[in-house]
């Protein structure tokens, strides 16, 4: 494995951190919306307020990681993408602005229709973001990022059918993640009415997932046949196994209570369909380029990796510690969330 490979996986890696941690981030925002009026809603809202707010930053670490990652690591298939891309990464970017600041004025808010206004931008902010950058990924998938300044149509390349259901499919995603990680967080509230309201929704929306995952597959015939092809014969195929075996087993250990559980199972299945996409897209980039033509210089791909090794010994202990803080005070407070 040489430079190029090992930065691929390292970016994947950061990608994979920012589905499972940022999507959850996301999916909190969805229940936000969903959480019913002031008075009824208040409790729930109050449970994902407490489970997002020391972490909300911290995961978009990984946003960045990535961003700069493939800016450094491949530049020309990064610039390919800012600009073919531009309108949906916009919007991204608007709404992860609008969101944290929506979600931190909220927060110091007093009066009422403040604290709506600010809290309908966080939400809406939750569900458009997972979804543009969906449909820009749905855009790589499906080969409608050419290499080369802004030679992509600036519209149909994210507005198509494979882009739509990849942001549809992101932004459910996110929901059922952040649903199957408040059960159990409102369980070790003390919360039971809570973790059974999230188990109830991480139940339905799992089901969604699954059929909009299924769906997926049958446009990615259509619009992707290469794409499809190596997820349901090719080597991407153990981990589209892994995703719907993951998937699948999620649903009864919900049934079952097994909160704890259903994290991983859930994660896996999201790590599954992420990584099953990657290796069935690898090496090619971009159309008609491959990650050996697009990738950096040797001197840059080592100065790059080992500058990262060497902030990694610093920032995955800190952000393992900030975790497993927030997680260890969580328990031994013994609190409710709500009032």
């Amino acid at each position: 494995m040489g430079l190029p490979e090992i930065m691929l996986a390292v970016l994947w890696v950061g990608l994979t951190a920012y589905v499972l941690f940022g999507g959850a981030d996301f999916g909190g925002g969805v229940w936000d919306l969903l959480s019913g009026g002031a008075g009824t809603g208040h409790r729930r809202r109050e449970l994902v307020e407490h489970s997002i707010g020391p972490v909300w930053e911290a995961n978009h670490v990984w946003l960045i990681f990535v961003i700069v990652l493939m800016w450094t690591g491949v530049p020309s298939v990064f610039a390919a993408v800012a600009s073919t891309l531009y309108i949906p990464l916009t919007l991204a970017a608007l709404g992860i602005i609008a969101r944290g600041s929506a979600f931190a004025f909220r927060k110091a808010s007093t009066r009422l229709w403040q604290r709506r206004l600010f809290g309908a931008t966080f939400a809406f902010s939750s569900v458009v973001t997972p979804f543009f950058l969906g449909t820009a990924a749905g855009a790589i998938a499906s080969g409608r990022v050419p290499p080369g300044i802004a030679r992509g149509d600036l519209v149909t390349s994210w507005a198509n059918p494979t882009s739509l259901t990849a942001g549809a499919l992101a932004v459910g995603t996110a929901a059922y993640l952040a649903a199957c990680y408040l059960t159990r967080d409102a369980e070790r509230t003390g919360q039971p009415d809570l973790a059974e309201e999230f188990r109830r929704r991480a139940l339905v929306t799992g089901v969604v997932v699954g059929v909009l995952s299924a769906a997926g597959l049958l446009v990615l015939r259509a619009d992707a046949p290469g794409l499809f092809a190596e997820l349901t014969t090719g080597r991407a195929l153990p981990f589209l196994v892994l995703s719907v075996v993951a998937g699948v087993a999620s649903l009864p250990l919900l049934w079952l209570r097994r909160y704890r559980e259903v994290r991983v199972t859930a994660a896996l299945a999201v790590v599954g369909l992420l990584w099953g996409w990657g290796v069935g897209q690898y090496p090619v980039l971009l159309p008609g380029v491959t990650l050996r033509e697009a990738a950096a210089t040797t001197s840059v791909l080592a100065a790059s990796l080992g500058s990262l090794a060497f902030g990694a010994v610093l920032l995955v202990p800190s952000l393992w510690w900030l975790y497993a803080t927030f997680q260890r005070e969580h328990t031994a407070g013994g609190k409710q969330a709500g009032p």
